[in-house]
Order: structure tokens, then sequence, then C-alpha cells
């Protein structure tokens, strides 16, 4: 890996305004955060453009040491691509600035395997923001943690790679302009398996605030986590193309779905002869999102030499003539800000009152929404804490129900051999979230008051947000 960028890289926290009694009190100082949610799911439908060297390698996960030397579009032309976009209604683009295979397509200085040294010796990114901004399109851009070139991998990671990181996303918000927003994927990801630990997403989210305090911030492994909850991103993200399907009749979150017109993310070489997805039904999902206060983004993948096919050119021109944007979308439900911090319970030793059968404590912090830890009914008073060895600080607790049973309730932490109070709640939502002062202490405690059914816990997440 080249010498990564030696100036440090100041990271400045957004700061919050708390309340203890009432989760929907944080809020950047630099901009309204329910504004910049309802901006963008006002946007309603844009391009994804997955182009990179899978394009090259008929593969969407290519050869992490394949040459530079391939990728090599002859005839590029990000100006096409934004009149596609134009001729469906679309309002924005989002652009594959380095994939899983870790090849950068903008003059990096970060590391020597990018487009500069590729034949085509230009740089991608400023191609298409130029383009998309001059067709009166906004600009957002995708980025991948997992780096399987760089060995930004499982059991691989070092802060050299962390630092990579940092100033990879550094030149990408710096070097172009405004950026509407930046997708986040190959993070905490079962098919990844890096964690938010293992590369801070508290540090890389105040890193990309600091630098430009209006740019949403997605990850596209929203989900892992409970619908009902923010969680490790700003807006929800649902990957279609991979099963992920948004509650269209429940959802009470701003959201995003993507979905690949072509059969696949990366161009391949059957596209030009193999039918793309059915221009009305596209249209019908993106009616149907955009009532669910969703955002579509359909990827239209360019071929090799660098332009979109005849057949994706028609089907995005038809999507044109039968969708038309009927203006902003309804006012959107304040959210609050989401969860960014490092979960402290996670795998920390745990304690509980009776279980029911299997439904043992340590079910309850395994960082997997999908088991729980659940009372007996014989008890009348449950109750479930985390140990954590040691004077630990918070101020933030999340608790995710399987199903929402739990409508009072108090929290306790331990200082000195001694219980004390921190809040007591009465939020009836599956997901409910507490932030209060920081306080210190060896255990936390939840005592369940009262509950309309069995009581089962989920995840219990404690945090120690920067604010």
């Amino acid at each position: 890996m080249k010498k990564l960028l030696t100036a440090t890289l100041l990271l400045t926290c957004i700061i919050f305004k708390t309340s203890a009694q009432n989760n929907n009190s944080v809020v950047t100082t630099t901009a309204n955060y329910s504004e910049l949610q309802q901006k963008f799911v006002d946007l309603k439908f844009g391009m994804f453009i997955h182009f990179n060297m899978p394009t090259y390698m008929d593969a969407d996960w290519p050869d992490p040491e394949a040459e530079a030397a391939n990728f090599n579009p002859k005839k590029l032309n990000a100006d096409q691509w934004a009149k596609a976009a134009k001729s469906a209604n679309m309002t924005y683009g989002c652009l594959t600035t380095k994939h899983h295979s870790g090849f950068c397509i903008w003059d990096t200085k970060t590391t020597d395997y990018n487009v500069m040294n590729s034949p085509l010796k230009r740089d991608v990114v400023k191609e298409y923001v130029d383009a998309f901004r001059k067709n009166d399109l906004k600009v957002m851009l995708y980025y991948s943690i997992l780096d399987t070139h760089h060995k930004l991998r499982p059991h691989y990671i070092t802060q050299k790679h962390f630092e990579m990181v940092k100033a990879q996303l550094t030149e990408l918000l710096t070097k172009y302009g405004k950026i509407e927003a930046i997708i986040i994927d190959g993070w905490d990801a079962p098919w990844s398996r890096i964690s938010y630990d293992d590369i801070n997403f508290e540090d890389i989210y105040h890193l990309v605030k600091s630098i430009q305090p209006d740019c949403v911030l997605m990850d596209l492994n929203g989900a892992k986590y409970p619908a009902e909850g923010l969680f490790y991103s700003d807006i929800k993200t649902y990957e279609m193309g991979a099963g992920q399907r948004l509650a269209k009749e429940s959802n009470i979150m701003p959201s995003l779905a993507c979905l690949p017109l072509q059969s696949s993310w990366f161009w391949k070489t059957n596209f030009p002869t193999t039918p793309v997805k059915d221009p009305a039904k596209m249209v019908n999902e993106l009616t149907t999102l955009n009532k669910a206060d969703c955002n579509f983004i359909l990827n239209v993948a360019p071929n090799r030499d660098g332009l979109f096919d005849d057949n994706a050119l028609a089907a995005l021109k038809e999507i044109g003539k039968l969708w038309k944007n009927d203006g902003p979308a309804p006012k959107l439900a304040a959210t609050g800000a989401p969860i960014i911090s490092s979960n402290l319970a996670k795998n920390k030793p745990s304690n509980s009152s009776w279980s029911d059968d299997m439904n043992i404590m340590d079910f309850a912090n395994d960082d997997d929404f999908t088991t729980s830890w659940t009372s007996s009914a014989t008890i009348k008073t449950p109750w479930y804490e985390i140990d954590f060895g040691k004077d630990t600080e918070f101020n933030t607790i999340t608790l995710t129900e399987p199903k929402a049973n739990i409508t009072a309730y108090h929290f306790e932490y331990l200082q000195n051999g001694v219980w004390k109070p921190i809040i007591a709640g009465n939020t009836t939502s599956r997901v409910k979230i507490h932030r209060f002062n920081r306080v210190y202490g060896t255990k936390v405690r939840i005592t369940i008051d009262k509950a309309e059914g069995q009581v089962s816990i989920a995840e219990f997440g404690v945090y120690n947000e920067r604010r």
C-alpha cells in the first residue's frame, strides 16, 4: 500500500443537545437533521451507477489483484449517463467510487491502485459530478469499506487501513463540491465481517459531517437492524437486489431502496442481449416506495466502453414517459439522531431474572436482533442487567423487543456497590431509545414494571455518545 496522506485528519464532533426524557431531542447544531432527511426523501428517484473494475471481469467480485490496465473505457461519456437519468425523470446519481476489490476511479493520493494508472488516466468521479451537475442533477457517491486489494478484510485490519479510509473519504468530500449523500457498503455485514468497531463508525460519521455537515450518510447494511429504529445510518436502507424489503404499509423511517435495472449490479457480457426489468413494473415499484417515505435508486451499469447499452437507454426513456415527479414527499415524522456509537453491552456478561426455557440472557446482547432473552411467565417483575466488569461511562440505552409488549420500565446503574436511578420510561414502540446525562458504573439494569404480554428483549444496547 502506498504511503497514506500524512496530514492529520481533524475529526470535529457534532454537538448534540440532550434531554433525559425525550429520545427525539438530539439534533445536530450544523443543520436541521429532519430537514436533511426530508430533502433526501423528496428527491424520490435516482440512478445508481456501478462502474469499476468488476465491469471488466464479468463478476461483481473480481480478482483483487486484477491489474489497473484492465480498466479501459475507450468511449467513456458521463454526459450520456446524466442525460439518460434525465430521460427517466431522475433527480440525482450515485457512482461507485471504490467497490469491494479496492480499485479507485478518482485521482487519489492514497494508493497506486487507481484510474490514473489505467489506460484511461482520467478522473471518472470528476467527469461524473461535472456531467450530472451540468444536467441539473444532484450527486451522491458510493464507497466500500471492505477492500480486498488492500487487505482491509477480517483478521487483517490495521490502523493504516483506518487512516486510508479517512484519507479517501476526505478526498471524495473535498475535491468534488457538494455531495448530497454518501452510501457506504461492506461494513458490519455478515458477508464482510468488518464491524463498526474494526473501522470505528462514530469516527467516520463525525469526519463526514465535519467536512460536509449537510451530507447524508447511509450504510447499506440497514436490514440487520430493526425497521423502527435508526442505527448507523441517517436513512434506513434496503438492498432489494439482496432480497431486503421495506414494509410498505408500516414504514415509519425515511428510507432508501435500491435495485438493478439489469440482472446484476455490474455490467456482464450478456447484458446487451438480455431483457432488462419491465419499465412499468419499475414505475409501480417507485410509486409504491415513494408513498412509504422511501427514495428509490435504480442501478444502470455502463458497459466496458463506459456507455449504457441501448436496451437500458430505451427502458429509462419508457420509465420517463410513465412516471412524472409530482413534487415533495409528505412531511416526515421526526426520528431523532441515529445511534452511531459502539455498543458497550455487546457480548458482555449478562444476568437476568428466570428465563423461559432456552431463551437465556445471553441472547439479548449478542448483536443479533433475531434472537432474544425471554422472561419466564411466572416472574412478575422481570429484570435484565449487563456487567461491564469495571467502571464504564455511558449516556444512551436502547431496548429492542421482538414485539412491543413492555410499556413501563426503569433503568439503574451500579456505582460503588449502590444501585442508582437513571430514567423511568414508558415508550411503547418496539425500539426504545433513551439519551441522558453521562453516568458511570460497573453494571446497568432494566426492571420491567408493566408489560402487555410475555417480556422479551432482542437487544439491549449501551453507548457512550460524543456530545
